[in-house]
């Protein structure tokens, strides 16, 4: 019997899914699953649906919650598996200062979760709990595996990986659906099964390296014809990422929205025609958060109502089948964030990259992937670049990293002057107060 440990269930769709594939799992069904929040409220509703659908799958895992700081180590006492699903300072404040002080700059975002300034800072208010997570798992369940899914996924899951003795692998669904999602857009569906592909690179920025039809042909082609002729004739939902392929060759894992803001092209003030002609959702994250408050309090009741009793269909999560296959023996391919050390030769070997992993009794084995296109590589190096210096900031608590981190950032530093970064960098710091450490 394993024991899963899940941080941060009040987050509780997720952890339905995730821990509901668990209990739908031969293997991991009679589970000792321990749920640990700061958010009592949500602590328990998480717990009460999470208990219908045990009981509708036949009731053999065990469930705990465990409420507060002071009993987060009997969380995670004995775990085999750890599960991290945190979000710091939440929706407010933490995510309204991260839009609204930039907004003050003329700097505006889409997401701001992964990179950017609201990605740095996100990373740097989430690094210290973090960091306390691990000190409690070396403590109590040393031989843990430690599955992130908290953005910024290659910041927390890098400093984990560099600076902690946790066992520590990144997953994001964005690898899952990349390519079947592509050739579906594109009237292409006929050819996702069988398909083979190779995907890597860095979190939200993997790219669709190879795309082959069951027969072995060469589906890249026919991509990029289709691809620019919807961009020529259409507004649509995936425009950057299309432009990318003009641009770039190559099709990247995470959507337009998020890469929107991931480079200098898209999102200028100067060139306020760029976010009609590609599409752009300004401000989408908080206007996400609020719906999903909005309608989270409606739906509660009719979610536990529908998981009475009802069996829990697996989903494409990782985390279920990383964790049967560890067990098992039996290997499973994902998309892993591991550490680089030469898997891709020509991004730095601390970098954290995004590629395929074997996974199997003797842990999650990365494939070595050989060098990136130049030009990918590049796109990759200009994220990398801010991610080493974020984790260099929360480690050394240095605020020059800081800003050097922002000064870094592609969109950033196309948008506002070198000085005028320090001091939004600065009136961001105050903004979050105790939500981040104190930087010398």
């Amino acid at each position: 019997m394993a024991k899963i440990t899940f941080l941060g269930a009040g987050s509780t769709v997720f952890a339905r899914n995730i821990l509901g594939d668990s209990m739908a799992t031969a293997t991991l069904a009679d589970s000792e699953i321990s749920l640990y929040d700061i958010d009592g409220q949500r602590l328990k509703e998480s717990e009460t649906i999470l208990s219908a659908i045990n009981k509708g799958l036949g009731g053999k895992a065990k469930i705990s919650a465990h409420l507060g700081v002071e009993n987060r180590k009997e969380a995670l006492r004995g775990a085999d598996f750890v599960i991290n699903a945190i979000q710091v300072g939440l929706y407010e404040p933490c995510t309204v200062i991260d839009f609204e002080v930039p907004k003050k700059y003329g700097l505006r975002q889409t997401i701001g979760d992964t990179l950017g300034i609201g990605g740095i800072m996100r990373a740097l208010r989430t690094i210290p709990v973090m960091a306390d997570f691990a000190r409690d798992m070396e403590e109590v369940c040393p031989g843990a595996w430690l599955l992130n899914y908290t953005n910024p996924m290659s910041i927390l899951t890098g400093y984990m990986q560099r600076y902690t003795g946790v066992k520590t692998i990144g997953l994001c669904h964005s690898v899952q659906g990349c390519a079947s999602g592509l050739l579906k857009d594109l009237g292409m569906d006929d050819k996702i099964k069988g398909r083979k592909e190779l995907i890597a690179g860095i979190n939200h920025m993997g790219w669709l390296l190879e795309i082959r039809d069951k027969n072995g042909n060469d589906l890249y082609p026919e991509i990029r014809r289709r691809a620019a002729a919807k961009n020529a004739t259409e507004k649509h939902h995936d425009m950057v990422r299309y432009d990318y392929i003009a641009k770039f060759g190559h099709y990247c894992t995470e959507s337009s929205e998020h890469n929107a803001e991931y480079n200098p092209w898209y999102i200028k003030a100067r060139y306020p025609e760029l976010i009609e002609k590609f599409n752009i959702p300004l401000d989408e994250y908080p206007r996400r958060c609020v719906e999903q408050i909005s309608v989270w309090e409606r739906d509660y009741h009719g979610l536990v109502a529908s998981s009475q009793g009802k069996t829990h269909t697996r989903s494409e999560e990782y985390a279920s089948y990383i964790m049967d296959a560890l067990i098992t023996d039996v290997p499973y391919k994902i998309g892993g964030n591991v550490l680089n050390n030469g898997i891709i030769p020509n991004l730095p070997p601390e970098a954290n990259v995004e590629v395929p992993c074997m996974v199997d009794a003797y842990g999650i084995n990365p494939c070595y992937i050989g060098r990136l296109p130049v030009q990918l590589a590049a796109m990759n190096m200009t994220h990398v670049n801010v991610h080493l210096i974020a984790i260099e900031a929360a480690v050394t608590l240095k605020k020059e990293h800081i800003y050097q981190a922002a000064m870094l950032d592609p969109h950033t530093a196309a948008e506002l002057s070198a000085d005028d970064i320090c001091k939004m960098v600065d009136e961001l710091i105050s903004a979050h107060g105790n939500w981040m450490p104190r930087y010398k």
